[in-house]
């Protein structure tokens, strides 16, 4: 089988002095880089990928797509090299639409998914519902691709020579639908720029990653991109008008041209009308376009019904039937990680596993929790190190205000201090009892357990490690809810 070759002027790139050579592939790393490759020199966050361009060069690279400061890091190298060079303004757009071209093929119909909260879960619904409808559908994100092809992935979002290579290789596995998660990283990053979608989904917008984006307006421009800049002006926005962001993210849409389908719980296209709890899930009334409906959900939590109203949004909007949808919904199962039921007590008592890893998403899985139990709330948290510091002791906080006994443990470290990670969340919840050892708190959060009670064990969800140091250290939490309850009970893990 021969080298597949592109000439560069093929993917819409044009190089000074018009070179154009034939490309064989792309790279953003330097060690990947072969013959004929044409290689993405991107700025980051803390070093520029001209620093790479050299080794690139090495390598055998027929071209190289950077911006001007780029070139300037590399120029003598570049002067000594036939190599052609692609200066452009924004470097990261330009290889995404670049690899969109490369690879060339997606699934036919795609839908993407934007917010702090709910992505996994309105991506897997959405996957979920296309499934029961017939369709050959997966969804991408934080738990690599699921559904009727699967694959690992790095990222929530990957960049995108990864992404179009995986949507390419969905496409030629028979997958016709998929349902993406649009991480503020990714959209920052224009890694999503050049995937085809037909419809995209706002859930909410809360607290995190200030790390990366510094400010919450600069958070919400990255989110807004989705919107902004990635949905086409014939696409159509869902936007959640219950979160107070909800109005902003639909103004800019319509600002596009964007056709819009709002849903919520104050009205909108989709509205959910009513709830009514039980010790196994919810029953729902909801309204399309003002007809009423009912359904039941086989899942704890009420703002699951919030996510399903954005997922029923996204396949309506992407072309399926209303009626048939809502008829899918009480198939509809967990997602992994998210409100997952891992474990029960002999006494009745339940154990839930949620990836809440916000203040926000605390203080709304406990909410969500309580009309399912008559007994007490358990909540364990910790903070995740070398990410935003300022959330923790309002995680600890949210914890606090919601459950009626809390233990603070330890998430992912990373290489900050435990002990001072967890002392921060102390200070959002100084009554709570800190334990430090993550399996221990789960342990004796569960050995709290009374009839009629139930724990939350929030953070890392569908997470199957932890990282300490530079370390990722074997560790599920579902896991552990398990094997504590068979030690508790006497019963064989």
């Amino acid at each position: 089988m021969g080298v597949r070759t592109t000439k560069l002027n093929q993917l819409a790139l044009t190089a000074r002095g018009g070179r154009n050579p034939d490309i064989t592939g792309l790279a953003v790393d330097s060690r990947e880089v072969k013959d004929g490759y044409l290689f993405a020199a991107l700025p980051g966050t803390r070093v520029h990928g001209g620093e790479f361009i050299q080794f690139a060069l090495r390598m055998g690279a027929a071209a190289i797509l950077t911006d001007a400061e780029g070139a300037e890091i590399a120029a003598q190298e570049l002067a000594a090299s036939d190599a052609a060079l692609v200066i452009v303004e924004d470097p990261r757009q330009a290889l995404a639409y670049t690899a969109a071209l490369w690879f060339g093929a997606q699934p036919e119909t795609m839908v993407a998914v934007t917010g702090t909260n709910g992505k996994t879960s309105v991506a897997t619904f959405v996957r979920q519902i296309w499934t029961e409808l017939g369709h050959s559908a997966v969804n991408l994100g934080t738990t690599g691709v699921e559904g009727a092809w699967t694959a690992p992935l790095a990222h929530t979002t990957p960049e995108p020579i990864t992404l179009h290579r995986c949507l390419a290789e969905a496409a030629a596995n028979g997958v016709t639908h998929a349902a993406m998660e649009a991480s503020s990283h990714g959209l920052e990053q224009r890694r999503l720029d050049g995937v085809h979608l037909v419809a995209a989904g706002f859930s909410n917008f809360t607290q995190d990653h200030l790390d990366y984006h510094e400010t919450f307006d600069a958070y919400f421009a990255a989110k807004a991109g989705l919107f902004r800049r990635v949905l086409p002006p014939d696409g159509t926005a869902v936007i959640n008008l219950d979160d107070p962001k909800g109005a902003e993210m639909r103004a800019v849409a319509a600002a596009r041209g964007q056709k819009i389908l709002t849903v919520g719980r104050a009205g909108g296209d989709l509205s959910l009308l009513n709830q009514r709890f039980d010790a196994t899930g919810q029953d729902l009334r909801f309204s399309w376009q003002g007809r009423a409906f009912q359904a039941r959900l086989n899942l704890i939590g009420g703002f699951q019904a919030e996510n399903i109203l954005l997922a029923c949004g996204l396949v309506i909007a992407s072309g399926d039937e209303p009626e048939r949808v809502f008829e899918t919904l009480p198939h509809l199962t967990t997602v992994c990680g998210r409100m997952q039921l891992a474990a029960t007590r002999g006494n009745g008592a339940a154990v839930f596993v949620d990836y809440a890893h916000t203040p926000d998403a605390v203080s709304t899985a406990l909410k969500a929790l309580r009309p399912h139990v008559m007994g007490r709330l358990i909540a364990i948290v910790g903070a995740g190190g070398d990410r935003d510091a300022g959330k923790r002791p309002l995680m600890g906080r949210a914890a606090a205000e919601n459950a009626d006994i809390v233990y603070v443990t330890d998430d992912n470290p990373r290489s900050e201090d435990p002990a001072l990670i967890r002392s921060a969340v102390m200070a959002g919840a100084p009554d709570a009892t800190e334990v430090g050892d993550r399996a221990e708190a789960i342990l004796r959060g569960i050995d709290a357990l009374q009839p009629g009670d139930a724990l939350l064990i929030a953070g890392k969800g569908h997470e199957s490690g932890q990282i300490v140091g530079d370390q990722i250290l074997p560790f599920d939490d579902a896991e552990q809810a398990s094997i504590a309850v068979a030690a508790l009970d006497g019963r064989v893990a």
